[in-house]
């Protein structure tokens, strides 16, 4: 292992069997060609009387490789604290000084540099004492330097003629001359200098009588309460007002200087000139007079005017220690405010009424105080009159007469754009709730007639159509335009405005009276499921909980009996019933207590769903047609994207990730074909097989025949065949249905 050359050390070669220094061959030290030869005398042989120069360093000299000591000891200083006596010739008041300072001990080199800190006005020129470099040792043996083993605690050395006294050193230089194996002394004490101890000490004994030092430290006040202000509601009667009312008045506390401003409120049309202030910001008295001191009366410090002595020319002035003249005031503190405390602004009664909610934040953590009941200082207000509003006249609608009864300026009626905006038709929402419904009448004719009732959720309006009959007699097509319809019963020439028809009025089961027709909602569409058993919260008879509980609630103490009922129903036990046959049985044990929608709502939960979709291939081959017009081949990088996204390598993505995925690929795909597609692909978890999702749309290797299914065109009689059909449930499950009921039999 190579060890690395101390300061001065150098290498040495075996040279046909001899030990030459590369010194004496090529001029080399520490490892380092010279430019020239450092040799004795004349031609290397020593003068009579000659003495030879030594190295450097003491160590001895290393063998092998290794760095030279300029890179091994580089930036590594051994650090001293000493001090010196300089003598002080020509003056009584000190014989000599001692004066501090640093000894630096450069390893890479052996040099050496004293340094002494500089005192503010000192009066001496202080900094650095001795530059850096070699220091011999002092006579005999000045032929020689000093090295790291000639430095010791609580030793003397002496460096050029002046004697340092060595007191201490760092830690780093204690454990190095450990290392090296020196013994260190105990560290010395450090002397003062006697002259600067006594010129401190007259200083002091000179200024403490005659000028106590007070100081007014604000700043911890400052730095802690800044930016916290205590708010105040305040009255001042004003006696010289011609008005009964009080002046309203903000008092505002500022907690990092203990000051107060008062701002005033004036109220409109008061008649007063605007002021930015009623009190300027300062600190306010206790006990103040009208009109404020002259300047000069209250001071910090109170200054005696001492007359001249004889054979002085000048007089002087001194502070007065006892403050005799002194003019003290008291200031408002936060602790002198209160609700209900009365405040002297300078001649002016200031009653307090209330704060803020930080002021009283303030005074229960500091104070303690719990009541803050405000004062009542205002006259309350003559109570507004009512306001009368005419019946309505039967002129346009009655919003729109209602306007003009609010203002001279007559406005139309403010429309709920942001309902409109929420729910209008986006995508594959349509937000139109369709019903199926039938006339209750008498009438023969009149009975078998078929209409769809669609609700407009973006403005609450209602449209009806009639399903064209074959030679029935009657054309079909729009029965009611679209437009708001008001409940029946209510009084047509009135102040109140009318109730309208709301989502949540039409259910199946329900009956409507519109305009003089009965109509009763026997059906509708998936869609209105759908939506309705979404937002169950608006919509109580789809919410499966709330029907639930109630068919609980009454068949609680029947289950044995209705285990039984539904035992005999399925002979076969296929665990499945008929639809017909439940309602059937919810209507018995209800005896009218659930309305059809509600039948339904229980009926779609524990159903069989019947499974028919939109044929797939026909989506697909849409799909496909759409990729293939846009030149969309992709498709080997989308099968790379989703295998990075599959941290867990299962062939699955969430159908989030899968559709954020294609559109970051600006898949020319409309979003309801594409959410449709994807719904195909994904499982009961709503995961979807990217790999045979992306190789159905591969139009490359998998293309799909595209066709389109031919219809006929749709009579005129046709057009409004769309009633909308019973939810798809061919079964009913009563197993589950019983379990959640009664309790599962063991």
């Amino acid at each position: 292992m190579a060890l690395p050359l101390l300061p001065g050390f150098s290498r040495r070669r075996n040279i046909g069997g001899e030990n030459f220094h590369r010194s004496q061959i090529c001029g080399y030290s520490n490892n380092v060609r010279r430019l020239f030869e450092d040799k004795p005398g004349i031609g290397g042989e020593p003068l009579p009387g000659q003495t030879l120069k030594i190295s450097s360093s003491v160590h001895p000299e290393a063998s092998g490789s290794g760095p030279p000591s300029w890179i091994a000891f580089d930036k590594q200083v051994l650090c001293f604290d000493a001090y010196f006596e300089e003598e002080v010739p020509e003056k009584h008041q000190e014989l000599y000084r001692i004066r501090h300072c640093k000894i630096y001990f450069f390893l890479e080199d052996d040099t050496i540099q004293v340094t002494e800190p500089v005192v503010k006005d000192s009066g001496i020129n202080q900094g650095t004492i001795l530059r850096r470099g070699l220091v011999p040792l002092p006579p005999p043996n000045e032929d020689q330097f000093y090295t790291m083993y000639d430095f010791n605690i609580n030793t003397e050395i002496t460096l050029y003629g002046r004697k340092y006294k060595i007191i201490d050193c760092d830690l780093y230089t204690k454990n190095f001359l450990r290392k090296i194996g020196i013994r260190l002394n105990p560290p010395a004490s450090r002397p003062d200098d006697p002259y600067t101890t006594e010129r401190q000490k007259r200083y002091l004994e000179s200024t403490n009588p005659f000028h106590p030092y007070e100081r007014f430290d604000t700043l911890k006040q400052f730095l802690e309460f800044d930016g916290q202000v205590l708010g105040f509601s305040c009255v001042w009667n004003d006696p010289e007002s011609k008005l009964p009312d009080p002046r309203e008045l903000v008092l505002r506390y500022y907690l990092s200087d203990d000051t107060i401003d008062i701002r005033e409120i004036l109220p409109p049309n008061s008649g007063r000139d605007v002021v930015p202030f009623f009190l300027k910001r300062d600190k306010l008295p206790k006990n103040a007079p009208t009109a404020p001191h002259h300047p000069g009366t209250i001071t910090n410090y109170t200054l005696l005017n001492v007359l001249a002595k004889p054979g002085r020319n000048k007089s002087y002035y001194i502070r007065d220690v006892l403050q005799t003249g002194a003019v003290r005031q008291e200031f408002y503190k936060d602790s002198d405010l209160k609700i209900g405390a009365v405040i002297n602004v300078w001649g002016r009664q200031i009653l307090l009424c209330d704060c803020d909610e930080f002021t009283k934040e303030h005074y229960r953590k500091k104070y303690g105080i719990v009541d803050f009941t405000p004062i009542e200082y205002k006259t309350p207000p003559p109570p507004k009159p009512e306001k009368i509003i005419p019946p309505y006249n039967g002129f346009g609608s009655e919003e729109d007469s209602l306007n003009s009864c609010k203002g001279v300026v007559i406005q139309t009626p403010h429309k709920d754009y942001r309902q409109f905006l929420v729910k209008d038709r986006y995508g594959m929402d349509s937000f139109i709730l369709r019903y199926a419904a039938k006339l209750i009448t008498d009438i023969a004719v009149d009975k078998d007639r078929k209409f769809i009732i669609s609700y407009f959720l973006s403005d609450d309006t209602i449209s009806v159509f009639e399903y064209a009959e074959r030679n029935s007699g009657i054309a079909g097509g729009k029965f009611l335009e679209r437009s708001r319809i008001k409940k029946p019963g209510q009084e047509l020439f009135k102040s109140e405005p009318s109730e309208y028809y709301q989502a949540q009025d039409l259910f199946v089961g329900a009956r409507l009276c519109f305009h003089g027709h009965n109509f009763l909602l026997v059906d509708a569409d998936e869609y209105t499921f759908n939506y309705m058993e979404k937002n169950a919260n608006e919509f109580p008879m789809a919410d499966i909980c709330a029907v639930f509980n109630k068919l609980k609630s009454m068949t609680e103490s029947h289950g044995k009996e209705i285990r039984k009922a539904f035992a005999i129903t399925d002979p076969e036990h296929t665990n499945v019933i008929g639809y017909d046959t439940f309602r059937n049985w919810i209507v018995s044990v209800a005896a009218g207590g659930f309305s059809e929608h509600e039948i339904m709502t229980l009926g779609r939960h524990y159903g069989i769903r019947d499974n028919s979709q939109t044929d797939l291939l026909l989506l697909l081959s849409m799909a496909q047609e759409k990729l293939k017009k846009n030149a969309f081949e992709n498709f080997e990088q989308l099968i790379t994207v989703f295998l990075y996204n599959d941290r867990e390598k299962c062939g699955l993505l969430p159908n989030e990730t899968c559709r954020t995925i294609f559109k970051s690929f600006k898949l020319p795909l409309a979003d309801d074909l594409l959410e449709t597609l994807l719904a195909r692909f994904e499982d009961n978890q709503k995961q979807v097989d990217y790999k045979k999702f992306v190789h159905a749309l591969n139009w490359r290797e998998n293309q799909v025949r595209a066709f389109v299914e031919e219809k006929e065109q749709p009579k005129r009689e046709d057009i409004w065949n769309q009633l909308p059909r019973s939810p798809p449930v061919t079964g009913i499950r009563y197993p589950p249905l019983l379990d959640d009921l009664f309790g599962k039999v063991e």
